[in-house]
């Protein structure tokens, strides 16, 4: 079955709603973005998290040792960080007992070659967060095994992108909201349901 991330969750309706949809990872935005939450906040959402559902904090441009501060406070086992840049970098995250989702754009053939050592990969689109799609028809520039779909996903779309790309797991923001960074319920709901139609065929 699909891997479901949903990024980008800012309230407890929302965070309620994800759990109740069944989806596999919920996202907190820890970065400068209009989906940010504060550590204290991350906190309080990560409480409605059970067992079995990953919490993930999403960073980009923060140094690691902010990092591992913010995850710690918020209770975060789980990082996406976009601009990582060594093995050296996810060791110091593993080290600090962070499983390590390693996020790259796409644009560049040789960054999705280079194996940093991270536990997952997660293939976004030119900008992150930007909710724009790609090209997935290509399947000789992308990932092959366990790898994470994202980019301007939405509930009409991604059914033919898992098809299309063979990804793993889809990863959601953009697309399950009526304004940047207001989710929609109703989309939250389509957007399950479109990958599930897909697991059952």
């Amino acid at each position: 079955m699909t891997f479901i991330k949903m990024c980008g969750l800012q309230d407890e309706a929302t965070v309620d709603l994800a759990v109740e949809l069944g989806v596999d990872a919920v996202g907190f935005v820890l970065a400068e973005s209009p989906r940010r939450v504060s550590p204290d906040r991350a906190t309080m959402l990560r409480a409605r998290v059970p067992a079995g559902t990953l919490a993930v904090g999403v960073y980009v441009k923060m140094s690691l040792d902010e990092i591992v501060a913010t995850a710690e406070a918020a209770g975060l086992d789980h990082v996406q960080v976009h601009d990582l840049r060594s093995t050296d970098d996810v060791r110091v995250l593993h080290d600090a007992g962070l499983t390590v989702i390693r996020a790259v754009n796409t644009g560049g053939a040789e960054a999705l070659s280079e194996d940093f050592g991270a536990d997952l990969l997660l293939v976004d689109g030119a900008v992150a967060g930007a909710g724009k799609t790609w090209d997935w028809q290509d399947r000789s520039a992308l990932p092959s095994g366990r790898w994470i779909l994202a980019g301007g996903l939405n509930p009409d779309n991604v059914e033919t992108a898992i098809t299309t790309s063979g990804a793993w797991g889809v990863d959601v923001s953009s697309g399950i909201e009526v304004e940047r960074g207001v989710k929609d319920h109703g989309l939250m709901r389509a957007f399950a349901q479109a990958v599930r139609k897909n697991a059952r065929q």
